[in-house]
């Protein structure tokens, strides 16, 4: 598989309607879809292997599995800010979003500075692009100080009164994956928080109690490391 065309026909071929019909329980509406799983997509991008003028012209397609594999086979190392932008106003679907992130954005240079940038977006997903970059990053950078990560808390802080769910669940996301880090940075997630559940807006108290109730479980049962690296 070489070419778009080819890729679409096999993405067709393992389509699923009841897939489809989960993807739009799951949120994922309005989008040009064939209904494959994850786990089918991963397999899939093995198949094909890295190819980043494929994922290039992948994206292009629009299609929301195609999509997905052009974020699973293109290469990190040619990954240009112009190429984040691009991408970035193209998202249309909060899993989009979190894979690229995930899998592409957070092993940019700039990844740190992108996602603090995003979070100041305007359209719900180049915003939650912010939070989840952030999310990612906690989970995968295990070398990064603590204060590269302390710096996302003021942009957390401001923007958790936006009330809208794939921005506010982001939100959550990330000040949770920081406290997970270590104790040092789970204690300072939790005062911020409680900060923000000072707020008293209906997403600042959401966001604010599940991430307490989830940052002190752990706390409880031991499951944050102990050292943390200022």
């Amino acid at each position: 598989m070489n070419s778009p065309q080819e890729v679409l026909k096999e993405l067709e071929k393992r389509s699923s309607p009841e897939a489809k019909a989960k993807q739009e329980y799951f949120g994922i509406r309005n989008v040009t879809n064939y209904g494959l799983t994850v786990p089918q997509l991963r397999s899939l991008a093995k198949e094909i292997g890295k190819n980043h003028d494929l994922a290039l012209n992948l994206w292009k397609t629009g299609v929301h599995e195609a999509r997905h594999l052009a974020i699973f086979i293109a290469d990190p190392k040619k990954v240009t800010e112009k190429l984040m932008e691009q991408w970035l106003k193209d998202f249309d679907a909060w899993s989009i979003v979190d894979n690229a992130c995930g899998t592409l954005f957070d092993k940019h240079p700039l990844a740190f500075e992108r996602a603090i940038e995003w979070t100041k977006r305007k359209k719900e997903y180049e915003k939650r692009a912010g939070f989840s970059m952030m999310a990612e990053l906690a989970v995968h950078d295990k070398k990064s100080e603590d204060k590269k990560f302390e710096q996302f808390f003021p942009y957390i802080i401001a923007e958790s009164n936006d009330e809208r769910n794939f921005v506010k669940k982001a939100i959550n996301w990330a000040l949770r994956q920081i406290g997970k880090r270590n104790e040092r940075l789970c204690k300072n997630a939790i005062a911020v928080a409680k900060q923000i559940q000072l707020k008293n807006d209906a997403a600042s108290k959401w966001i604010a109690s599940d991430a307490l109730r989830e940052l002190k479980k752990y706390q409880r049962e031991g499951k944050i490391k102990k050292i943390g690296m200022k």
